[in-house]
């Protein structure tokens, strides 16, 4: 079983030492969705919100928070990242919007937390936008799909007992 890094050998939470590891290629993708009315879905995809480009500007805050994730979990690394990618994806099976975010970096430390932030405020961004129509849109399934590089290797949730699929 792992151990929790942010601990040190007394208990007392750290941030992490990375000065002596290896950079490597990392990547990591994680995914997310919100669901919502017919109304509000057919509004976002008709491009005729009052407020704009809906996914467009969803796409914009994603990339700022993979960047800024440092910023806004006490015990991570700043990054310079490779990449950042956002998909957000309309689907009317599910009345919502799909977004999944592909983050890289050439570092000492994973991208884990960057693509989960950026999926987490792709989808706040969507409900910001929309909440004056729709109020109980609801953001679910955020998760991290894969990751790859460093010490630990490659991960990936199909690899998982029980994997679940949002699309």
């Amino acid at each position: 079983m792992s151990t929790l890094t942010h601990f040190n050998a007394q208990g007392e939470v750290h941030m992490v030492d990375i000065g002596n590891k290896d950079i490597s290629q990392r990547l990591a993708i994680a995914e997310g969705v919100i669901q919502m009315q017919p109304i509000t879905l057919q509004k976002i995809l008709a491009g005729d919100h009052k407020k704009g480009d809906v996914l467009g500007i969803a796409r914009i805050a994603g990339i700022m928070a993979a960047k800024k994730t440092a910023d806004l979990i006490p015990l991570c690394h700043p990054l310079a990242l490779n990449k950042v990618e956002i998909d957000l994806s309309p689907d009317k099976n599910i009345t919502g919007i799909y977004c999944q975010a592909q983050v890289a970096v050439s570092g000492k430390t994973g991208v884990e937390m960057e693509a989960l932030t950026a999926v987490q405020i792709s989808l706040l961004t969507i409900y910001d936008m929309c909440k004056a129509i729709d109020k109980g849109m609801t953001m679910t399934g955020i998760r991290l799909l894969k990751k790859s590089g460093g010490k630990s290797g490659d991960w990936n949730i199909d690899t998982q007992a029980s994997p679940t699929t949002l699309k």
